[in-house]
C-alpha cells in the first residue's frame, strides 16, 4: 500500500467529516426525540463525541455520539427521575466519572472476551436495520425518528410494520430523490473517472439532493412534489450566539443524595461502556489499515465526553458504528475527521442552521442504506457459513436477536449462544484421545486441554469410567495451564484408588510443580529387554508402519527425551535396523516415529551395500537382536539421479556429479538401470523424468535386498529361521507416507 502525503491524508479527513456531519445531523436529533429528550441535547452530544472524545481517543476512524442503542436506557431514566432532564443529566456526569475509573483501571479488556462470531454479528445486524430503518426515508416515509434503531419505535410501529405503513404514505419528490440518490451513489462507486475526483459520493448525493429540492421549490411550487419542512432535517434555530448557548443546560448537583441517580449512572455507565467497546472492535475490523484501538483510553475518553455533556445538557455518548461506517466507506483516515464533524456541528447548528435544513432526509436515507449493504454483505454470510455451525449459529442469532429487539439486547443473546457453544465443546471434546501403540504395547494417552475447569469434570470422569480394566493410560497435562481443583482431585483419586482397583496402569506426565502430581511414566516411549524378546518380525514391521502413520497425521507419541537417555544409558533393545539414504529429508526416527533406542540407523547414499554395511546390519541382527532389516529408499533421490544421468550420458560419475569418491555409489545404484529406462529417459520431457527416477529406486532398493540376502550368511539364516524380515520399502517425500515394496518372505 503506496503511503500517502499528509496533504492527501488531511484532504480526505476533512471530506470524510463533511459527509459524518451530514449523516450525523438527523441521527443526533432522532436518537434525543426517541430518549425523551430535548432534541438540542442530541446536538450537544454529537458536538462532544466529535470535539472531545475525538482529541482524546487512540481510535483513527471511531466516531462518537449519541447512540440509538442507548434511547432505552435514557428514556427510562429520565421517567425514573420524574422528567427531570436536569437530575438526568447529573446521572451522565457521574457515568462519565465511571467510565474514566473504569478506564484507568484498564476495565477495557472485558471486549477481548465478546467472540468474533458476535462481533460480526452486529455489524451485519446494524447493516440490516440501515437498510429497513431507511427505506421508509427513502420514499418519503418521515414519521418514525430518524435515529431510531430498536425494533418497537416510539410511534407504536415496529420495523416491519413501518415499512407496512409506508405504503400508504409516500411522497413522489423525496422518492425521486431518494431513488436518484441511491442510484448515484451505485454508480459513482464504480466508474473510475469519478474516483479520481477524490470526492466522496455521499457527498455528491447531498448536494445533488439538495439541489432538486431547490428545483421543485422553484418550478413546482404548491405542488405533490414540493418537500415540506417534515421530510427535511430540522434543526433548532437560534437567532444568536447567546440564544444558542441558552440550549445549554446544568446538572443539578443538588440531586447527589437522590440513590436512583447513583443506579442510573452505573446503569449508563455499563451499557454506554460496553456498546462503545464492542462497536470500538467492530469498527476495528472495518479499518482498511486493520489498526488496533486502544480500549482504555477509549473509556476515559468517553468518559471524559460524558463528564462534560453533564454539564452542558447533552445525552450520554458512545461510540457509534453507523457513523464509523460512514466515515471508513467516506476515506477517512486518522481522527481528525471526527474532529472535524464535530466542529462542523457546532459551527453550523449555531451559524447555518436554515441552510441545513434544506437537506431532504431521502438523500440522507440513501447514503445509510448504501453503508448498510456495505455492513450486511452476501459475502459476510458466506464467510461465517464456511467456518461451520459453532461460528454461524452465534453469528445469525445475533444478527437477529438485535433487528428484533434493540442493540444491547441482541448482543447479550449472541454472547449466551456463544457461551452455550463453548460450554457444549468443554462439556463433549475437552479433551483429546490417541491409542498409541507403542514398542511394549498399547497406551491410551489422554490429553488435556489448555484450560481445563469445573466444567470439563463430568467428561473426564466419562472417560475414565469407558477405559477397560487392564489397560496402560497416559494422563498429558504438558500443553495445560491451568487445571480446576476439582479436576485435580477427580485425578487423584483415579489414579490412587481407581485405577490400582480396577488393574488399570496410570502414567502421569506435564503437571505443574504446584499442583503436587509426580511425573510417573511407565517404560513405554522405548523398546525393553522383554518387548525385544516378545516380539516377532511381523509385529516389529507394522510397529514401523504405525508409526510412520502417526507421522503422516501428525500424531506423534509424547516422549520424555531426558528419561529415554538415562534409562538407555546401561543397554540398547533395538526391534529394528533401518537402511536409509543420507537424504536429509529422510531420517528414520522421525519418519517411523521411534524412540531414543528402538531402532539402529544406517544412513548410505542410494541405500546400497558395502563390506562396512553389510557388518553393521548383522551386528543390530544378530547381536542387538534386532528383529527387522528394512532398506527404504525414497523419492527424488539425488544419488539415483545422479546414476540415471551417467547412464544416459555415458560420462564418467566425476562428470555427472562433480564428486570425486561417489563412483562406487553410482556404480552400484547402475545396476537397476537396464536399456528399457535409457529408452524412456530419451523420450520424456525434463519435467517427466522425476517418474523414471522414482522407478529405478524401487528397483535399486529391490536390488538392494537381494544383494544383502545373497552376500550375508549370517542375514539370510536369520530370515530363514524366522527371527528376521527383510522388507524393502520407499518413502514419499511428498506425502510422508512409506510403502512397502518386498514383503517379507513367508
Amino acid at each position: 500500500m503506496e503511503t500517502e502525503s499528509k496533504t492527501t491524508t488531511l484532504f480526505k479527513d476533512l471530506v470524510s467529516g463533511l459527509v459524518v456531519f451530514l449523516v450525523a445531523l438527523p441521527l443526533c436529533l432522532g436518537v434525543a426525540l426517541a430518549s425523551n429528550a430535548p432534541l438540542m441535547s442530541g446536538i450537544l452530544a454529537g458536538i462532544i463525541g466529535g470535539i472531545i472524545v475525538g482529541f482524546l481517543s487512540g481510535s483513527h476512524t471511531s466516531v462518537s455520539g449519541p447512540a440509538a442503542g442507548l434511547t432505552a436506557v435514557v428514556a427510562a431514566q429520565i421517567a425514573l427521575l420524574d422528567g427531570n432532564f436536569e437530575s438526568f443529566l447529573l446521572v451522565v456526569f457521574l457515568a462519565g466519572v465511571i467510565q474514566v475509573v473504569i478506564g484507568l483501571l484498564q476495565g477495557g479488556s472485558i471486549a477481548e472476551f465478546f467472540p468474533t462470531s458476535v462481533i460480526k454479528g452486529l455489524l451485519s445486524a446494524i447493516g440490516i436495520i440501515l437498510i429497513l430503518k431507511q427505506i421508509p426515508h427513502l420514499f418519503g416515509h418521515d414519521t418514525d425518528p430518524e435515529g431510531e434503531m430498536s425494533f418497537q419505535q416510539p410511534d407504536h410501529e415496529n420495523t416491519f410494520s413501518e415499512l407496512l405503513a409506508m405504503t400508504g404514505d409516500l411522497h413522489w419528490g423525496a422518492s425521486v430523490i431518494g431513488i436518484a440518490s441511491l442510484v448515484l451513489l451505485v454508480i459513482y462507486g464504480r466508474i473510475s473517472f469519478f474516483k479520481k475526483l477524490n470526492i466522496p459520493g455521499p457527498l455528491i448525493a447531498v448536494l445533488f439532493g439538495t439541489g432538486v429540492k431547490f428545483a421543485y421549490d422553484q418550478f413546482m411550487p404548491g405542488t405533490n412534489w414540493q418537500i415540506g419542512s417534515s421530510h427535511l432535517v430540522q434543526l433548532p434555530i437560534a437567532g444568536s450566539i447567546s440564544e444558542f448557548t441558552g440550549f445549554m443546560t446544568m446538572a443539578d448537583f443538588s440531586q447527589l443524595a437522590n440513590p436512583i441517580v447513583y443506579t442510573g449512572a452505573i446503569t449508563v455507565a455499563l451499557v454506554a461502556s460496553l456498546e462503545t467497546l464492542l462497536n470500538l472492535e467492530a469498527v476495528d475490523k472495518l479499518d482498511p489499515q486493520q489498526r488496533t484501538s486502544p480500549p482504555n483510553r477509549e473509556l476515559v475518553a468517553q468518559g471524559a465526553g460524558n463528564m462534560v455533556g453533564g454539564l452542558i445538557g447533552a445525552i450520554p455518548v458512545t461510540s457509534v458504528i453507523i457513523r464509523s461506517s460512514v466515515n471508513i466507506n467516506s476515506g477517512g483516515r486518522t481522527k481528525a475527521a471526527a474532529i472535524f464533524h464535530g466542529f462542523l456541528l457546532l459551527f453550523c447548528v449555531s451559524m447555518l442552521p436554515q441552510i441545513l435544513n434544506q437537506i431532504p432526509l431521502s438523500c440522507l436515507a440513501a447514503i445509510l442504506i448504501l453503508t448498510g449493504v456495505k455492513l450486511a454483505s452476501p459475502h459476510l454470510f458466506k464467510e461465517m457459513w464456511r467456518g461451520g455451525w459453532n461460528e454461524f449459529i452465534p453469528f445469525i442469532v445475533t444478527t437477529s436477536a438485535i433487528v428484533l429487539t434493540d442493540l444491547l439486547i441482541g448482543i447479550l443473546i449472541g454472547l449466551g449462544v456463544s457461551i452455550a457453544f463453548i460450554l457444549k465443546n468443554s462439556l463433549h471434546r475437552p479433551i483429546r484421545r490417541i491409542m498409541e501403540k507403542h514398542v511394549s504395547g498399547n497406551v491410551l494417552r489422554i490429553q488435556l486441554a489448555n484450560q481445563v475447569t469445573f466444567l470439563n469434570r463430568g467428561a473426564l470422569n466419562r472417560v475414565f469410567d469407558e477405559i477397560q480394566d487392564g489397560e496402560h493410560v497416559l494422563i498429558d497435562a504438558s500443553q495445560t495451564d491451568y487445571i480446576d481443583p476439582d479436576v485435580r482431585h477427580l485425578i487423584r483419586d483415579f489414579d490412587e484408588v481407581t485405577a490400582p482397583a480396577r488393574g488399570i496402569s496410570v502414567s502421569l506426565v506435564g503437571f505443574k510443580d504446584d499442583y503436587e502430581f509426580e511425573d510417573k511414566v511407565q517404560y513405554v516411549d522405548y523398546s525393553n529387554r522383554d518387548v525385544q524378546e516378545k516380539m516377532t518380525p511381523s509385529q516389529a514391521l507394522q510397529l514401523m508402519l504405525d508409526g510412520n502413520e502417526r507421522f503422516q497425521s501428525g500424531r506423534q507419541i509424547s516422549r520424555n527425551l531426558g528419561r529415554q537417555v538415562s534409562s538407555t544409558a546401561g543397554g540398547q533393545f533395538p526391534i529394528a535396523v533401518v537402511l536409509s539414504c543420507i537424504d536429509s529429508r529422510t531420517p528414520a526416527e522421525l519418519i517411523f516415529d521411534m524412540g531414543l533406542g528402538d531402532i539402529f540407523s544406517v544412513r548410505v547414499a542410494g541405500n546400497v551395500t558395502s563390506p562396512q554395511v553389510l557388518g553393521s546390519m548383522e551386528y543390530g541382527c544378530s547381536q542387538a537382536g534386532s528383529k527387522l532389516l528394512l532398506v527404504v529408499g525414497h523419492t527424488r533421490c539425488g544419488a539415483v539421479t545422479a546414476a540415471v544421468d551417467l547412464a544416459c550420458s555415458h560420462q564418467n560419475a566425476t562428470k555427472a556429479t562433480g564428486c570425486e569418491h561417489i563412483d562406487s555409489i553410482v556404480d552400484e545404484v547402475d545396476h537397476s538401470i537396464d536399456d528399457s529406462i535409457i529408452e524412456r529417459v530419451s523420450k520424456t520431457q525434463a519435467e517427466q523424468k522425476n517418474e523414471i527416477v522414482d522407478d529405478v529406486a524401487r528397483m535399486n532398493v529391490q536390488h538392494t535386498v537381494d544383494k544383502i540376502r545373497e552376500q550375508s550368511k549370517v542375514l539370510r539364516n536369520m530370515e530363514i529361521n524366522r527371527e528376521i524380515a527383510i522388507v524393502g520399502a520407499m518413502y514419499d517425500v511428498s506425502t510422508g507416507q512409506v510403502d512397502v515394496i518386498t514383503p517379507p518372505i513367508s
